[in-house]
């Protein structure tokens, strides 16, 4: 590829805040450059999953190349990566960032910069991409354009004195756009006598031709029959087919420098490939690797378990075929009492994890059942050594134990100045702090806090949305460990310990976190023949106690009148009865019991 060339290509990736219409400005793209049709068209083209169609929001990065002409009649390229909103999904938006020379970023001008704009943005500004700010939804009768402006300036300090007035639903000042983007984001940088070198940023596995690798080339150039290196294990393959998507993957000849497209070789096994890696030629390789990625640190851990124990292998091969396309999963076997053999796996947030067991079992039809999720904690013990630990039954004996310390997050909350004083109860409900506050304008304010990972978890953000009625965000980072009062509590049911619903717990939640438990429990677990003692503890006290009442047959029935003692005998003998039931008797609990659990709100 010549020079003529190479500064005909722009590679670009679109990022804002959820909702903010990252999906519809694509699709104006798609129809401007002739790769969708308005009559075949439909809404948000590159969320092509149907978990992405049901809850209007960008799981995965989509990448798709677009032919478009310029004013001047000059033939661009233009290689575009939508990316996801949602902070559980930062690590697409990481990936997607590697891959690019500039971004575009989408600001509503209803809505104004939320918490999401603000850690998008100091990405993309990490990488040194060119920034072009753009100001959405203008023709909606609640923008408010100056305001939008000051904040972009004032937050985010991006000069705003040539920024984009678009409606990305009308497509009114998407074609300006597009010369901006022309003119504004640099063509990529090649080096013509380096040997090949691309950036593995993705990947998918296809049960009939093996693993399908997203790549962008940055030097080089890739064809069918190139012999390969994957610098990171230093494994050798070949070439079979390389193409672009536009926006469905389409072959092409060769992959050239600047290009974005997929590759496919011999690589059959999910596990041979490493996200961030650098592919190199055999006869010719690189001297260094590309800079990969960060390695994403899982926050949120739960217990993923197969319905029935049987499928553990098919659950198994899954994850691992789930985890080239996702690499922030990981996972490794373990084993409980009540629910048999299953993995723990570590999640980037709580949505994450909703998402990946929702995809898992769609799209490998599997039936699964998943624990409380946790965190890891740092277990400091007397002999001077650390262990750190997510899962509560790897708990050491507490006499062995010096101190705990827990995972803290800053978060930065954004939310109109009526709800200031019922957030921040709920921060100090969650036993944070609020160490900032930020005026944004004259509606809304941003709070800087400190908090436990642990209390964010299960209900806190829609704690945040139902005080502020829908108009907060929240955004958040890892803010090192604190030491904490942290206590096991175990769930017994007929006095066996179901280790199922054991969790870690500051100990002045513990009370009512176990009256919590025990509350659910009583409703989703089916009464039996016998009564069934529904116990939360701590070590070997009890903290609270509730009881699922017996069936109870009425055995005098059939006794009209006569001496009392008939009847006395024969209740006495269910009595003994049920008591033998209770030796022998085993409770089983249901997956909605599991499920209701989780969802257990304060």
């Amino acid at each position: 590829m010549n020079a003529a060339e190479l500064r005909r290509i722009r590679n670009f990736c679109i990022v804002a805040h959820i909702d903010h219409g990252k999906s519809t400005l694509a699709d104006r793209m798609l129809e401007l450059t002739g790769l969708m049709d308005r009559r075949e068209a439909r809404d948000q083209v590159l969320d092509a999953m149907d978990l992405e169609r049901e809850r209007g929001i960008t799981i995965k990065a989509h990448p798709v190349t677009m032919p478009y002409r310029a004013a001047d009649g000059t033939e661009y390229e233009f290689n575009l990566i939508d990316t996801p909103g949602h902070v559980d999904f930062s690590y697409e938006v990481a990936r997607s960032i590697a891959a690019c020379e500039g971004a575009i970023l989408v600001v509503d001008a209803t809505q104004g910069v939320e918490a999401q704009t603000v850690a998008n943005t100091h990405l993309a500004l990490e990488h040194n991409l060119a920034i072009i700010p753009v100001l959405n939804k203008i023709d909606l009768p609640g923008a408010n354009i100056e305001e939008a402006i000051r904040q972009v300036e004032d937050v985010l300090a991006i000069p705003m004195d040539d920024c984009l007035k678009i409606s990305a639903k009308t497509g009114l000042g998407v074609p300006a756009l597009m010369e901006a983007i022309v003119a504004r984001i640099p063509p990529p940088r090649t080096d013509a006598a380096a040997g090949l070198r691309a950036l593995v940023f993705d990947s998918t596995f296809d049960a009939f031709r093996g693993v399908v690798s997203y790549v962008r080339v940055f030097e080089g150039d890739l064809g069918p029959g190139d012999r390969i290196r994957l610098m990171s294990t230093g494994a050798d393959y070949e070439v079979k087919e390389v193409g672009r998507f536009s926006p469905k993957p389409a072959p092409v000849d060769r992959l050239h420098p600047g290009a974005v497209g997929y590759l496919i070789g011999n690589i059959k096994h999910p596990s041979e490939i490493r996200i961030g890696d650098t592919v190199t030629r055999v006869d010719r390789p690189a001297a260094e690797p590309l800079p990969g990625f960060r390695k994403a640190r899982p926050t949120v851990f739960c217990g993923l378990y197969p319905v029935n124990s049987a499928d553990f292998e098919k659950l198994k091969a899954s994850i691992e075929r789930f985890s080239l396309n996702d690499s922030s999963i990981v996972f490794q076997p373990e084993n409980s009492t009540a629910l048999g053999f299953g993995l723990r796996c570590g999640f980037l947030g709580l949505l994450h994890m909703e998402i990946v067991q929702e995809r898992l079992r769609r799209e490998y039809d599997l039936d699964i059942i998943s624990t409380y999720p946790g965190v890891v904690y740092r277990v400091f013990l007397s002999n001077g050594t650390m262990r750190e630990v997510e899962n509560p039954a790897m708990l050491p004996d507490p006499t062995q134990i010096e101190h705990i310390e827990e995972p803290m997050i800053r978060a930065f909350i954004i939310c109109p100045n009526e709800n200031i004083g019922d957030i921040m109860q709920l921060v100090m409900d969650k036993r944070g702090a609020v160490s900032k506050t930020e005026s944004m304008d004259t509606r809304r304010v941003m709070l800087t806090c400190r908090l436990p990972l642990n209390e964010i978890l299960v209900d806190f953000h829609d704690r945040l949305k139902s005080i502020s009625r829908g108009y907060a965000s929240m955004d958040y980072e890892l803010d090192g460990y604190e030491t904490s009062d942290l206590v096991k509590m175990d769930i017994l049911l007929l006095g066996d310990v179901v280790d199922a619903f054991s969790t870690i717990v500051h100990r002045s939640k513990a009370t009512a976190r176990g009256r919590q438990l025990c509350e659910s429990l009583c409703k989703v677990v089916p009464r039996h023949q016998f009564a069934i003692p529904v116990q939360a503890a701590i070590g070997r006290t009890i903290i609270a106690r509730e009881t699922i009442r017996p069936y109870r047959k009425d055995v005098t029935a059939k006794c009209y009148g006569g001496d009392i003692t008939r009847k006395r005998k024969l209740l006495e003998r269910q009595k003994e009865g049920k008591k033998r039931m209770k030796q022998f008797g085993r409770v089983s609990i249901p997956q909605e019991a599991f499920v209701e659990v989780l969802k257990t709100g304060n």
